[in-house]
């Protein structure tokens, strides 16, 4: 008799990918859960930030994550398949640890200093992700899936220098004592 992880193990196999697109498609999944699961994450991290810039960096970026759903759609399309999701375990995880982060921290720079963190980590996974996607669809000679990918990858890169602008020009500074500096009132 069978034991239940050989047929696991057996059922698996049909899943493995053998070829680049194949695993280029498995990617595809992958970002398209990350990116929906963005979508509800993104609005949790507004209601907790603070800082007005932060607020409205993710009210950009959530804008700009629904366009990436769009896009990841199209990129489907382009292909001849269905949209469709694969839980992606990393950015379940990321947003598990940003949300563990929130609880964590005071309301105020402190928190939104661990937000812009957390953001970051989101960015750099998906800068990762995207690149790594847009090299196999070169590779693939798919050129309009290439393309939506080239410009999800550049408005990440962009999104990655704002969350370092924000933190970098005042931010990290107030967070430094948990509250704003009487100085700091003044310039605000």
């Amino acid at each position: 008799m069978e034991s239940k992880k050989s047929k696991t193990k057996d059922s698996n196999k049909n899943k493995v990918a053998t070829t680049l697109k194949e695993f280029f498609i498995d990617g595809l999944k992958d970002i398209y859960w990350a990116e929906n699961a963005l979508v509800k994450t993104l609005p949790k991290m507004f209601d907790k930030a603070t800082d007005q810039k932060l607020k409205t960096a993710i009210k950009d970026h959530l804008a700009q994550t629904k366009e990436h759903v769009v896009r990841l759609e199209a990129v489907f399309k382009s292909m001849s398949l269905k949209a469709e999701g694969k839980k992606c375990l990393a950015m379940d995880g990321i947003i598990k640890e940003g949300e563990e982060i929130i609880e964590e921290t005071a309301e105020g720079p402190v928190r939104d200093a661990g937000i812009i963190a957390s953001a970051q980590k989101v960015e750099h996974y998906e800068i990762a992700t995207y690149g790594t996607l847009a090299a196999f669809a070169k590779t693939l000679n798919e050129r309009s899936a290439l393309d939506l990918l080239l410009k999800t990858l550049g408005e990440e890169k962009k999104s990655d220098c704002l969350l370092s602008t924000i933190a970098d020009t005042n931010l990290n500074s107030q967070a430094v004592d948990g509250k704003l500096k009487s100085k700091d009132l003044n310039a605000v």
